[in-house]
């Protein structure tokens, strides 16, 4: 069941499916409050406007996986709910879902502090981010391109998180290349370290890599401007504060349309390069 009455609520459609960057940490477990604005039985998704999270996030609305999909059962739109969200480092789910009311949908307002998470059909917001080579490049640069955007650090640990997603587009651009019906494609990687992932940093990751430069790019800047520009394609982060190093965040992959428009996003790491290749192919080639 989706919720279109309440147009924040579509904006703020998300999911989460949070990629543990840190070293195999146990999993936590956080008491969440809030209220069902939507359920997607098929995907076993939940998505709960929720107050904020002591110790973990702030107040938001997205939608949760839950762990047994007869969680849902005898929820609707509109119920009051406190969960157990478990996080651990591979993922996040609500292990529980227990129903404590009922509340009008209408009289729910959306916090000033939630963000703004882009559905498809939407443009992307620019920000003033850099390049690799220290060039100010923001987004709407690459329009004209169809764009493939992803979100890692280069300190990340976990082979199959962060490194992941630089296989995998580093496949993307061999698949692109011998493609002619692609060649206006652009791969865009966005730092969520910007503080560390400086743009000499990022050149070196860009070489190991072998990234085409006139193909791959990757993004820095401000840390605000960084988290900013991330939120709205759904990425949430969170530092270890014992140590720069290790980030908790979850994997996003967005598709963009040469008009700098949302077309599709891929949650986790459940992907591969001929899926973002077929998208890509079903995304409208710029005109010329």
């Amino acid at each position: 069941m989706k919720v279109r009455s309440v147009s924040w609520i579509a904006t703020l459609a998300i999911a989460l499916a949070l990629a543990g960057c840190n070293r195999q940490p146990p999993a936590r477990e956080y008491e969440l409050k809030g209220q069902i604005l939507g359920i997607e039985a098929a995907r076993n998704e939940v998505l709960i406007r929720h107050e904020d999270i002591k110790g973990f996030m702030p107040a938001m609305t997205m939608p949760f996986t839950v762990k047994d999909g007869g969680l849902l059962s005898g929820k609707e739109p509109g119920d009051l709910v406190t969960a157990t969200l478990v996080v651990t480092d591979l993922n996040a789910h609500l292990s529980s879902l227990t129903r404590t009311g009922h509340a009008p949908l209408e009289a729910a307002t959306a916090a000033s502090n939630t963000p703004h998470v882009l559905l498809p059909g939407e443009p992307v917001e620019d920000a003033p981010l850099v390049d690799q080579q220290g060039t100010p490049r923001p987004f709407s640069r690459f329009k004209g391109h169809r764009v493939v955007i992803t979100f890692i650090y280069t300190r990340c640990p976990l082979p199959e998180f962060c490194p992941l997603m630089d296989r995998q587009f580093a496949a993307v651009q061999r698949m692109i290349a011998d493609d002619n019906d692609l060649r206006d494609v652009r791969l865009v990687t966005a730092t969520l370290d910007p503080e560390f992932d400086t743009p000499a940093v990022l050149t070196r990751h860009a070489e190991r890599l072998k990234a085409d430069p006139a193909v791959w790019t990757f993004l820095t800047g401000e840390p605000a401007a960084v988290t900013t520009f991330a939120l709205q394609f759904g990425i949430f982060t969170e530092r270890d504060l014992g140590t720069g190093a290790n980030l908790t965040h979850n994997l996003r992959t967005a598709i963009v349309d040469a008009d700098g428009r949302i077309v599709k996003v891929h949650s986790g790491r459940d992907w591969t390069p001929a899926d973002l290749v077929a998208d890509l192919k079903a995304t409208p080639a710029p005109a010329h």
